[in-house]
């Protein structure tokens, strides 16, 4: 099917526009972008840069994607943005591109919600069935894995990583590594152990929740250091997918876990 766009819109004649799309009143395409099949950007919206945006997502009114990033050290290079399919991105959200220094791509995968307002920055590399609440604010370089969830006015430091399934309550500061599986909230943000309603939604079964429980006491209430507390998980609890993704990601962070 043709695509529709709205007399009033700026659209680069060198934009790669997908069948099917629809780019609202005043809005602004630029040179180096890629709009694949049904997707609908609506008014006021500006995307710039080398930037490709997945099919089927839905971009609401006045959303910046692909604008130079803030960061002093950026002089120009050319870096992307790179969007997956079927994402929700609401009013007023930005997304900037990457740096050369972080890597040259911001990513965003399949299936996000980006609520109003919220930023991802500079070389971020956010995953699939993300949630980010209004306001919620990702500083450059920043990693967060499927399906977590960023509550609203939270911001995340830079360098740091937000596992799996995690739950930031709204108006933390992350200034470390988020634990997957877990609910972390706070300024400075603190870890209050497993998240067990969001691990119930999602069907996990009795006996992993109860490992990943067991693993929680370990890292938070036992009087271990995380070193010693690690140690023990794998003695006691190795072999179950999600406590050994746990292990990975506090043996992996570069800036320590939120305890």
């Amino acid at each position: 099917m043709a695509s529709f766009i709205h007399p009033t819109a700026i659209v680069s004649p060198k934009a790669n526009i997908g069948d099917d799309c629809f780019i609202g009143p005043f809005t602004v395409i630029g040179d180096d972008v890629t709009i694949a099949e049904g997707v609908r950007i609506e008014s006021h919206c500006v995307v710039d840069g080398r930037t490709s945006i997945g099919a089927h997502t839905h971009i609401f009114p006045f959303v910046s994607i692909g604008l130079a990033p803030q960061d002093l050290k950026f002089k120009g290079e050319q870096t992307d943005v790179v969007i997956g399919e079927r994402n929700q991105i609401r009013e007023f959200v930005t997304i900037h591109r990457g740096t050369e220094g972080g890597g040259g791509v911001t990513r965003i995968g399949n299936e996000n919600l980006l609520m109003a307002q919220a930023h991802v920055a500079h070389d971020c590399q956010v995953g699939n069935n993300v949630i980010m609440a209004n306001g919620a604010t990702l500083a450059g370089h920043v990693e967060v894995a499927d399906k977590a969830n960023v509550g609203a006015y939270s911001g995340v430091h830079q360098f740091c990583r937000v596992g799996r399934e995690a739950f930031i309550g709204g108006y933390s500061v992350v200034v470390k590594d988020a634990l997957p599986f877990a609910i972390s909230q706070g300024n400075h943000a603190k870890c209050y152990g497993m998240n067990r309603v969001g691990m119930n939604r999602r069907g996990y079964s009795k006996e992993t929740m109860a490992a990943v429980h067991r693993a929680f006491n370990l890292l938070l209430i036992s009087k271990l250091n995380t070193t010693q507390a690690v140690e023990r998980i794998k003695e006691e609890i190795s072999g179950i997918a999600e406590v050994d993704y746990l292990v990975r990601f506090i043996e992996e962070s570069g800036r320590g876990v939120v305890k």
